[in-house]
């Protein structure tokens, strides 16, 4: 019988190491701000018949990314975008990185970069007499993406 690996708990990816980069209009933003972000792939697909199957087949036609995140309230670039884009109707679009780097883990880092990014809009302005910190919301949808940086593999991931 063979034996059963686990993960080290080392290998977990630590939550706050990471950085993300922003880069708008030639400039290059560290939005060490950031709280948290998750960026989504969601494949479109379309249904299929099959004669002679029980099962109905289904075939990607295409996909869709978004992201979500929240961030602290102290910066005003994605707020001048958006002022841009009602003084002028231009809209703007800028590329993301998000690097994932924990030097402790095997799997050391990964990095994705995000093309062609838009957001959904934004918080124009902002307060909270009981809060402790003011954040807000990110949303948006990007047009592309590559990952020039890969996670290691761990050991005794791959099973064959």
């Amino acid at each position: 019988m063979a034996k059963n690996i686990t993960m080290n708990a080392k290998d977990a990816i630590a939550a706050k190491l990471a950085k993300c980069f922003i880069t708008l209009n030639g400039n290059r933003y560290n939005f060490a701000n950031m709280i948290d972000m998750e960026v989504k792939l969601e494949k479109a697909k379309s249904t299929i018949p099959r004669l002679g199957a029980i099962m109905t087949g289904h075939k990607s036609t295409g996909m869709e990314g978004t992201f979500s995140g929240t961030m602290h309230y102290n910066q005003s670039v994605l707020r001048k975008v958006l002022e841009d884009y009602k003084n002028t109707g231009e809209d703007v679009y800028f590329d993301m990185q998000i690097e994932n780097n924990d030097p402790t883990s095997t799997a050391k880092s990964q990095t994705v970069i995000l093309y062609d990014c838009n957001t959904d809009g934004g918080i124009l302005a902002k307060f909270d007499a009981d809060g402790e910190y003011i954040d807000e919301e990110i949303e948006g949808t990007f047009e592309d993406f590559s990952i020039p940086e890969s996670f290691k593999q761990l050991d005794g991931f791959l099973a064959n």
